[in-house]
Order: structure tokens, then sequence, then C-alpha cells
């Protein structure tokens, strides 16, 4: 059961960085591109607490 969540955390992680990452290869002014890193990293947040038993 611990393996499993480890490896759930593990791969939101990933994704979160793999998102932030794309986030930044948008052509986007710098305001928006910050907007959508916070909101990336929030959702982020909510989910790893999610596989945390948090909520």
């Amino acid at each position: 059961m611990a393996g499993s969540m480890l490896i759930s955390v593990l791969i939101t992680f990933l994704v979160i960085v793999l998102v932030l990452w794309l986030v930044n290869r948008l052509p986007l002014d710098g305001r928006t591109k910050q907007i959508a890193q916070i909101v990336v990293i929030i959702i982020g947040i909510i989910s790893l607490l999610k596989y945390l038993a948090v909520f």
C-alpha cells in the first residue's frame, strides 16, 4: 500500500514539473505565464495532499 502511494506521489510530482516546463515554453507574456504557473502549482499541491489523505 505504501509503495503504491509513493509511486502515485512521484508520478504526480513529475506531471507537475512537466506541465510547468510546458508553460514556460509557451509564447506568453510574463504576467500570464506567472498566473498559469501559480494555477499549476496550486492544483499540484491539492492533488498531492489528496494522495497523502489530507482531503
